[in-house]
């Protein structure tokens, strides 16, 4: 796996990413964002994400066909 700070290419991976993100904040982690233009979680995830504060990681391509297989 590697890590990627900049948003994912696929929008199901963004969505998992940002949602992830926001269950974070809710949860009372402090936003990377200095001054955050709204109070709304998901917002502040998905800035978070496009400017790249973000750090996660992506399953590899083998660990993918993998998971496939095994359904």
């Amino acid at each position: 796996m590697s890590v990627e700070t900049k948003a994912p290419e696929s929008m199901f991976a963004y969505v998992v990413v940002a949602a992830r993100r926001a269950r974070q904040l809710m949860a009372g982690a402090p936003p990377l964002i200095e001054n955050p233009r709204t109070l709304k979680n998901t917002r502040i995830a998905t800035d978070e994400l496009d400017m790249g504060l973000l750090e996660y990681e992506l399953p590899a391509k083998a660990e993918e066909e993998e998971g496939k297989a095994k359904k």
